[in-house]
């Protein structure tokens, strides 16, 4: 039997040639991973512009000429054979999606959709939601269309961002400027726990809104207009205001809006003025109050045994309020500074202490001294009761 002299190579052996080709694929991908570095590719559905696919297809190339396979750069780029493949056509360059010029069947015309836009634009429907809009059209048996039509048509154009937008008209009311004390005041009624179980006390609170100061308060055993309207008129007395021309803002409470209050507001010269309806932060001033109020270090945690017990917890807050808390709104000055125009002099003291200090080191303030300086005047959109 004849042997061959050749012997016959082991499975798995690699020749020299076949290692020469795999070191220099190996060295290609490396240098594809570098020039590649920070480029986004892959994901179904992605658009890439023309300049991402013709770095790409030179990417891809290069790695061919430096001895990778096309399938191997490829799958280190995150992309599919195929898509170089397509991406190197020039008639398949643009997207064939934003070619399409087909008509929706169901479009509106220009003429329904310009009778749309007056109808939402009218006086009538004016400040109201297309929500809001269909039914009443509805009961007129008129139907013009949808919801979610008006909804669209409501939004601006895309890549217009100074299109109007019908949404965006100014809301019912007018800017007014709280320039002073007692331009504005604004009052609430909270829940405070009674004394029984289940049962609660209604402090009745008014605060003025150029300087937060309290101005008074009350605690009822219930939410009455009259009480409201006794209030309010004793607060004035009490505080030696002449209440013609004063703005008293509140939310849609029925104390707030019933008559003997309305009425009360009307003898005494005082201009009402209301939350928007279903809007839980248009009265955040006293919000904001009653909210400090239960958030107080000595503000009990159970129950008040007593109406004189709360009431003598409320004079020792609101004194500790108006004349020792810093209010962060005023530039951290206390209501009654702010009330009385004795801010001007505490910041003033603030600027010379800073100012001594930045002298002392001034290599540690590299942007000046702080600026202690009273806060803007308000912009405050006020909204008079319905039919006013």
């Amino acid at each position: 039997m004849r042997i061959s002299s050749r012997r016959a190579r082991a499975p798995g052996v690699t020749t020299t040639a076949g290692l020469v080709k795999a070191l220099a694929e190996a060295r290609a991908l490396v240098a594809l991973s570098k020039n590649a570095k920070g480029l986004v590719l892959g994901g179904r559905g992605r658009l890439h512009g023309l300049e991402v696919r013709a770095q790409v297809c030179r990417l891809v190339a290069q790695a061919i000429a430096d001895g990778a396979r096309q399938s191997s750069a490829c799958r280190l780029l995150g992309i599919s054979d195929r898509t170089v493949q397509r991406w190197r056509r020039p008639e398949q360059v643009q997207d064939g999606r934003l070619k399409t010029n087909r008509r929706p069947a169901n479009q509106l015309s220009d003429q329904e959709r310009g009778l749309v836009l007056n109808l939402l634009r009218s006086p009538v429907f004016s400040g109201l939601s297309p929500r809001q809009i269909v039914p009443r059209l509805a009961d007129q048996g008129i139907y013009v269309a949808s919801e979610s039509t008006m909804y669209r048509l409501l939004r601006p154009p895309p890549h217009t961002p100074h299109a109007e937008d019908i949404r965006a008209r100014p809301r019912p009311g007018h800017e007014r400027r709280v320039s002073a004390p007692n331009q504005v005041w604004s009052w609430d009624i909270t829940c405070l726990k009674g004394p029984s179980r289940g049962s609660s006390l209604y402090l009745y609170m008014m605060m003025d809104v150029f300087s937060r100061r309290i101005m008074g308060w009350r605690i009822h055993r219930e939410e009455r207009a009259e009480h409201a309207a006794r209030f309010v008129r004793s607060v004035c007395e009490e505080n030696g205001i002449q209440p013609a021309g004063l703005v008293l803002h509140s939310d849609n409470g029925r104390p707030m809006k019933g008559n003997t209050m309305l009425c009360t507001l009307r003898q005494l010269g005082i201009v009402p003025s209301f939350s928007r309806p279903q809007v839980s932060n248009d009265n955040p001033h006293a919000e904001a109050l009653f909210s400090l109020l239960k958030r107080h270090k000595d503000y009990s945690p159970t129950a008040f045994s007593s109406q004189e017990l709360a009431c003598a917890w409320m004079v020792r807050f609101s004194e500790w309020y108006n004349r020792q808390h810093l209010h962060g709104s005023l530039c951290f000055v206390s209501p009654n500074d702010r009330y009385f125009g004795r801010e001007g002099q505490v910041l003033a003291r603030r600027r010379m202490v800073y100012e001594r200090a930045r002298q002392r080191a001034p290599i540690r303030w590299s942007r000046g001294s702080r600026r202690w300086q009273p806060p803007d005047p308000l912009q405050l959109r006020l909204r008079p009761p319905v039919g006013d």
